[in-house]
């Protein structure tokens, strides 16, 4: 973005852009920067505070009658990132009890899903593989790759199992947003792959599969870097 921002004001567009990692602003001399202490993917801050995002707005629009450039100057707010802090998201009890236990448990998340999807206006990033109702189905292929079956076992290709991981995650993502009010960064993903069976199923999967000499190239997409 810095050099981008540069390439513009040679053409005479004066530019302002936000920062989260001070030194790439220092390092790549934008024009004019805000720096914001902010959690990674935040770059408003504090989400769905309003007043707080226009705050963040109106100090970065006006840095641009600065002529004295490059400019960087800092929020004065620091917002620390507690990434590592599970959300605190009880999962809903289940009568259902057939089959392995990730499988169990993703079918409880249902209605919590549905009803964040609802309040999402039907948005949702799950559907890669499966929407809402093959997410137990897959589940369970996720299952049979952690006991010992091979991709072609199951019929999938890498990119499948990518795929398919990341649907996985974004229904109990959204469906978590219906069950707490816990929304600090990246709290709700750390739930996920520390405290529920679907999470804790993803990291077997990712172990056997590397055990197995699969093309970590894949598996390792398998998990973000803040869960490694």
């Amino acid at each position: 973005m810095c050099a981008l921002a540069n390439v513009f004001e040679s053409a005479g567009l004066a530019t302002v852009g936000l920062s989260l990692v001070r030194r790439q602003a220092e390092n790549g001399r934008a024009p004019r920067m805000l720096h914001c202490q902010f959690p990674l993917g935040r770059p408003l801050g504090i989400p769905n505070d309003a007043t707080f995002q226009h705050d963040v707005l109106r100090r970065a629009f006006a840095l641009l009658g600065r002529g004295d450039t490059p400019v960087l100057e800092d929020h004065p707010v620091v917002i620390d990132d507690d990434s590592g802090i599970a959300a605190a998201c009880p999962l809903p009890p289940t009568g259902d009890l057939e089959g392995p236990a990730p499988v169990v448990e993703s079918r409880g998340l249902r209605a919590a899903y549905d009803r964040s999807l609802a309040a999402r206006d039907g948005r949702t990033l799950v559907g890669r593989v499966a929407d809402a109702d093959g997410i137990p189905a897959l589940v369970g292929t996720l299952v049979r790759l952690a006991d010992g079956a091979t991709l072609d076992d199951v019929g999938w290709k890498g990119h499948t199992l990518i795929a398919a991981s990341q649907d996985l995650r974004a229904y109990y993502e959204e469906a978590a947003l219906a069950l707490t009010d816990d929304r600090g960064a990246r709290r709700i993903e750390t739930w996920f792959f520390e405290e529920t069976e679907a999470g804790r199923l993803v990291r077997r999967v990712q172990s056997t599969l590397d055990a197995a000499g699969v093309n970590p190239g894949v598996t390792g997409y398998l998990l973000p870097g803040t869960q490694r």
